[in-house]
């Protein structure tokens, strides 16, 4: 199991059932996650004070899903030097807007954006995987050893495929 472990905060409660998506890969993967409920404008104190604790503990990588003015990943950033993954969420204009908010940082204070809603969810847990995997050789073959399955799984239906094709 990884020692560091990746910080998920939301800005609502209403998120939960999308993220959770992000939970059962880290699970898959051992990696330690905690989630958190806050807010970068109605809680701004408290978000950062808790980016600054969970730094201070051994986060490694923080996911922020937000919807509408999706500004909890670029508050994040602007509290930490550590990767944040920005979800943004499906809570209206089918998440366009918060998709803009979470993408358009200005330079020094990075997000890296994932998929608005689900597909995102898993795609920030596999990137904040991966970087862990950076300093954790176990983790980093873990995720090598997925990959190689899921090609095998690809190879294999196209296979099948061929041969109803062909046979």
């Amino acid at each position: 199991m990884s020692k560091a472990f990746v910080a998920i905060l939301m800005g609502s409660d209403s998120d939960l059932p999308v993220v959770e998506a992000a939970f059962d890969i880290l699970k898959k993967f051992d990696v330690r996650f905690e989630a958190k409920i806050t807010s970068a404008h109605r809680t701004p104190e408290g978000t950062k004070a808790y980016v600054k604790d969970a730094e201070a503990r051994g986060c490694g990588a923080f996911i922020c899903a937000a919807g509408m003015a999706a500004h909890l990943a670029g508050a994040v950033s602007a509290t930490t030097l550590r990767p944040v993954i920005g979800l943004p969420m499906n809570a209206s204009m089918d998440g366009l807007d918060a998709l803009l908010s979470t993408v358009q940082m200005p330079a020094g204070i990075p997000v890296a954006t994932v998929a608005i809603g689900k597909a995102g969810a898993k795609n920030a847990a596999y990137l904040a995987a991966q970087i862990l995997a950076t300093a954790d050789d176990d983790l980093f073959t873990k995720l090598q050893a997925e990959r190689a399955d899921n090609a095998t799984a690809v190879e294999a239906k196209d296979a099948a495929l061929q041969a109803q094709l062909n046979g």
